[in-house]
């Protein structure tokens, strides 16, 4: 390990120094340092000294460098063949989250373990090969000539080391870091809004909920918090949360809060037509059983959004206790930076084969890539949808597992014919190129419910469990 290297290192020279005279105790001692002002010492004096991971040699495997533990990512470390290669994940989160389910953990109806699975588990060989790594930091770069990508791990806290900048050297890079949540430049989304994107969006947003339910128990706040614990949703694939949240409301909130249950409303405000992707009959069931169910449609814009309240382009105000931002998503800083061809929405820019075509060995895939117009290829469903601010999580899911799928095989079969390293696969057949056909959406809209679109057939309604 390079800290232990480090601290070898020091010890032998001192060692080859001698002792130092013994000193006389003072009066009075400080306080001992603490670990993370050790670990800090010894990270800043290797951080000049540790290279990182250099290019693999003769006698080591080809090194497959991941950038991202999304859908794709995941999906792509899980197939990758570890004979043939070594896997060197890069991402600030530790964990592939089902994003999916991540409103029914929001009310309890599934914990946060249940929806986040570690990466050591996806790929075992990344806990036990010896040149298999996961490492929890952010790519700040990418020297394209080189073969090589600037990193710097995630390190959060007052009293927490120095962020560790290191290089890591790749045989085949792929770009699998997602895209980051669109707020539009509405003015104060960022501020006051919780993307339920993350583990640790969920864990807010039930924290919030719980604090309102509970701060509304005082006789002298019961009508200014209960209003307060208005949701306000933003955003169509998120009727599946709405129909979560109106489930907790309508069975346990009015049973355990009833004194302030008149105050408690779940609120989705749609620019568009909630659902659009799904077929008309469907989207009138929904609307149907949503409001059944309690749920408040609101048709309108977003123009601006306060501390305790959300304005809409007709200056009509909305307040709300807890607001949850879920519009679309866009390219981040990362891929903003990058430069590379970009495809239309600003993504990284792919050929058939998932490759960027402008540099050797580097594919793209998952949220933030996107077929180059050159290709001819039509706009994946996902993004088509994204064009339009009409989103299905579905769709999302459905185009990053597929293109990790895709290109763990591709990866596998040129390692077996001896294109694994770096620059070797120049003049290789890459074989068949991506294809797409989605299967089909769902969503749920509480009460045992969901819509299922498969295309060909449309169902209406059924029992989950």
């Amino acid at each position: 390990m390079p800290w232990l290297r480090n601290f070898i290192q020091l010890s032998a020279t001192f060692t080859r120094r001698g002792l130092p005279p013994p000193r006389k105790p003072s009066a009075v001692f400080g306080p001992p340092p603490s670990i993370a002002q050790l670990l800090q010492h010894f990270s800043s004096a290797a951080r000049s000294t540790d290279p990182g991971l250099g290019p693999t040699k003769g006698d080591e495997k080809p090194r497959v460098v991941v950038l991202g533990s999304g859908w794709a990512g995941c999906r792509l470390i899980k197939d990758i063949d570890t004979k043939a290669y070594d896997i060197v994940c890069v991402s600030p989160r530790n964990h592939m989250v089902f994003t999916p389910l991540l409103a029914s953990t929001c009310v309890g109806t599934l914990e946060f373990r249940s929806v986040a699975e570690p990466i050591g588990r996806i790929q075992p060989a990344i806990s036990t090969e010896p040149g298999s790594y996961f490492f929890l930091a952010n790519c700040t770069g990418v020297d394209f000539q080189n073969h090589q990508i600037q990193c710097q791990t995630v390190t959060e806290g007052a009293k927490t080391v120095d962020p560790w900048n290191f290089k890591i050297a790749y045989d085949k890079l792929v770009i699998a870091s997602g895209a980051q949540a669109s707020t539009f430049g509405i003015k104060g989304a960022n501020e006051h809004a919780i993307f339920l994107r993350e583990v640790h969006h969920a864990q807010e947003i039930r924290r919030k909920l719980l604090l309102n339910l509970m701060l509304s128990d005082v006789p002298a706040m019961k009508r200014s918090v209960g209003s307060c614990t208005v949701l306000s949703l933003v955003g169509s694939h998120r009727v599946e949360f709405s129909g979560e949240l109106s489930d907790f409301i309508q069975k346990d909130v009015h049973k355990r809060y009833s004194h302030v249950k008149d105050y408690i409303h779940v609120t989705l405000v749609e620019a568009n037509e909630i659902l659009s992707s799904f077929d008309d009959r469907l989207r009138k069931y929904a609307i149907k059983q949503l409001t059944k169910s309690g749920v408040r449609l609101v048709r309108g814009i977003v123009k601006d959004v306060q501390s305790e309240k959300i304005i809409l382009s007709d200056d009509t105000d909305i307040p709300y206790g807890v607001l949850v931002w879920s519009t679309g998503v866009g390219p981040s800083p990362f891929v903003n930076d990058l430069e590379v061809p970009k495809a239309p929405g600003g993504r990284i820019g792919i050929d058939e084969w998932l490759r960027i075509p402008s540099v050797q060995d580097v594919f793209a895939i998952g949220d933030c890539s996107g077929f180059l117009e050159s290709t001819g290829r039509p706009v994946l469903p996902a993004l088509a949808q994204h064009a339009k601010n009409v989103l299905n999580e579905n769709a999302f899911v459905q185009v990053a597992e597929r293109q990790g799928k895709y290109l763990a095989k591709l990866l596998n079969r040129l390692g077996k014919a001896g294109g694994g390293r770096a620059d070797a696969a120049k003049d290789m057949d890459f074989g068949d190129q991506f294809v797409y056909r989605h299967l089909g959406s769902m969503a749920t809209i509480g009460r045992y419910k969901a819509l299922v679109d498969l295309r060909k057939s449309k169902v209406k309604f059924f029992a989950l469990w």
